[in-house]
């Protein structure tokens, strides 16, 4: 019998009618997401400051056509949000589109809007979206599910006729190019479901965007459930421009996965993150590539067939540098934009898109290292030195002394290499923005603020700045220190006024020192309460000591009635230079940031909030002390 049996088995397994049992069945055929984010209207490469170069969509084209070739089973590419405002070819965003046309022509499928491209308004944006579906060119989906026009209807405040207008403009617009929550992509038999999302600090990033945000959990666990209904999808994808964090109480792309089942793969974008390893949370992988191009993302994945679960197949982050060949069709198309850039905007300031301007003998300090210490920075103090510059060239005769002019970490988008500096690389320092007459690139405002306030912002520096680095302050006309070993909002130990020959003045709290900074610094001045939880008190006054309510009439203009752009302030100041000082190599002293456990230095010049908390201090230990004086009383007591 047992012979026979194992005659009908081996029959059975040769016929086909069972299959052997395996310790594991093998994974589905693995899938490839070639992914961007923040590549910030990067046409061309950037020079590196060390020789070398990085980015540029000539020679992202290039390396994706080389995965798209090698990768194995269905293949897409998808676009994390920012693809606008960092450089020059920003300028034409809302006539020609370039940057949306760009990712079509290098074969996209996906992309969704980051709180850039709102830096024009709604009207903006409306009208980039127009231009590119007139253009009849191959385009991306756009996916965004949680950031829409605001209307008449919406919570809070009604908004005005006029915004309420773009607002509507906008709506149109998406929807004549197709605006969805999200899209569904079949490639090889495979369903990849892709939705886009906005996150909290990208909208607060967005002040004039003229949006309604709905919270990003809400909105993903309502997309993710229609696509579970009707969409029949093998992948989940976000495309999300919310960004992690080193704090994972701030990480907003962490804290979506936890909150959300049924996402396999967020792809972060907005806080510009290089991640080596995918993050996993709840069985969702979350993936970051860098700002600017300098990355190519690859992410290969499987399923589990038993548990449904995502795969991880293999990873990388590929660099595009100077040993990627650019791609003669990009070259060709930026060429084209070249010329509508310098027609349509560089043509009003008698500038060109390569002119040389200065030259400058060293490196400065590269982007990427920006802001990663507190220390004095030696381009933000040419920056600020460049707006004062500006101020003098547009007031002439009747120039008001400036007496701080600042610029914070967050609107510096580029640096400066060693070797000639061209108009091109002077806006892509400060890119960012439009002012009030519509035309790219934040202006300069000057408005007033006390001696007291004047401390106040330099302890937002101090003390706000390592939790927000954007804050960050570099200056010209005052001086600042801080032992960042004290209590937090009472870290400033000393500030000055420092006039141009040298001389040291003492700040006075209740007269107004005039500041000049971007219009988009002055309109955030307001987060200063907020983030110091009251403590710190920043209020823009005008010269008569009325307070600011519309910075816009605030913004600086030439005797021809233009405004004072950051970017031209920036790139006339160094075309006088000719060739950058050497003071400009290392810091000057303007700010001093120290570290010192001296009694002495972590307790001079209190404020209130270093005085509650040796007050508490104080009221502990004498309360300690009463309990131990008690204690021995008792048992003296029990003793007698």
């Amino acid at each position: 019998m047992k012979r026979l049996a194992s005659v009908l088995l081996a029959f059975c397994l040769a016929l086909g009618l069972f299959e052997p049992v395996s310790a594991q069945a093998p994974a589905s055929a693995p899938v490839t997401i070639l992914f961007t984010h923040d590549t910030h209207s990067h046409f061309l490469p950037t020079p590196t400051g060390s020789g070398g170069e990085s980015g540029g969509y000539t020679r992202l084209h290039t390396l994706l056509a080389q995965q798209r070739a090698a990768a194995p089973g269905a293949v897409i590419t998808l676009d994390g949000g920012d693809f606008s405002m960092g450089t020059l070819f920003q300028t034409i965003y809302a006539s020609e589109a370039a940057e949306l046309r760009m990712l079509g022509a290098m074969g996209y499928d996906a992309t969704t809007f980051g709180n850039h491209e709102y830096d024009y308004r709604a009207q903006g944006l409306a009208d980039m979206l127009t231009a590119a579906v007139q253009s009849g060119d191959r385009l991306p989906a756009i996916v965004q599910c949680n950031y829409r026009p605001m209307t008449a209807g919406d919570p809070g405040d009604a908004p005005d006729a006029e915004a309420l207008a773009a607002s509507q403009q906008a709506q149109a617009a998406m929807d004549a190019y197709g605006v969805t929550d999200y899209t569904v992509i079949e490639r090889d038999g495979i369903r990849f479901a892709v939705f886009g999302l906005l996150g909290e600090d990208a909208d607060a990033c967005a002040p004039m965007s003229g949006m309604t945000f709905e919270p990003i959990a809400e909105a993903a666990r309502r997309v993710v459930a229609d696509i579970e209904q009707n969409a029949d999808a093998d992948y989940v994808i976000c495309l999300s421009h919310s960004g992690t964090s080193p704090d994972p109480s701030k990480s907003e792309d962490q804290l979506l996965a936890q909150a959300v089942d049924g996402i396999d793969v967020i792809i972060s974008g907005h806080t510009h993150s290089t991640l080596p390893e995918p993050i996993v949370e709840n069985d969702t992988l979350i993936v970051s590539a860098g700002e600017y191009t300098q990355n190519l993302g690859v992410l290969v994945l499987s399923k589990d067939p038993q548990s449904g679960g995502v795969v991880l197949e293999n990873y990388d982050l590929l660099p595009i540098d100077e040993t990627v060949a650019d791609s003669p069709e990009m070259l060709e198309l930026t060429e084209q934009y070249k010329q509508k850039v310098q027609e349509q905007y560089l043509r009003a300031y008698d500038m060109e898109f390569d002119q040389v301007l200065a030259s400058s003998p060293f490196d400065f300090t590269p982007i990427g290292d920006l802001g990663r210490t507190q220390d004095e920075d030696p381009l933000g103090n040419l920056i600020a030195d460049s707006y004062v510059h500006a101020v003098k060239a547009a007031e002439g005769e009747h120039y008001v002394n400036v007496d701080f002019a600042v610029v914070a970490t967050g609107v510096i988008r580029g640096s400066f290499a060693r070797g000639d500096i061209t108009v091109s690389d002077a806006f892509n320092v400060s890119s960012l923005g439009s002012g009030a007459d519509g035309t790219p690139g934040y202006p300069l405002i000057s408005v007033y603020i006390t001696g007291r306030e004047l401390r106040d912002a330099f302890e937002v520096d101090a003390s706000v700045s390592p939790i927000m680095p954007a804050a960050q302050l570099y200056g010209a006309g005052m001086h600042w220190e801080f032992n960042t070993r004290r209590m937090i909002f009472n870290k400033v130990t000393d500030a000055w006024q420092v006039l141009e020959d040298g001389t040291r003045v003492e700040l006075e709290d209740d007269r107004l020192y005039r500041v000049v900074t971007g219009l988009y610094s002055g309109q955030m001045l307001g987060t200063v309460n907020a983030k110091s939880f009251g403590i710190l008190t920043v209020s823009p006054r005008n010269a008569d000591g009325s307070e600011v309510t519309d910075f816009e009439k605030c913004i600086l203009h030439t005797p021809d009635g233009a405004e004072v752009k950051e970017w031209y302030a920036l790139a006339s100041y160094m075309q006088s230079l000719g060739t950058i000082p050497q003071r400009y190599a290392a810091p000057e002293g303007r700010k001093v940031v120290f570290s010192s456990l001296n009694p002495i230095e972590l307790f001079k010049n209190p404020n209130w909030v270093t005085l509650a908390a040796l007050s508490l201090i104080v009221l502990i230990i004498a309360l300690v002390v009463l309990v131990i004086l008690l204690v021995r009383r008792r048992r003296k007591r029990r003793r007698a």
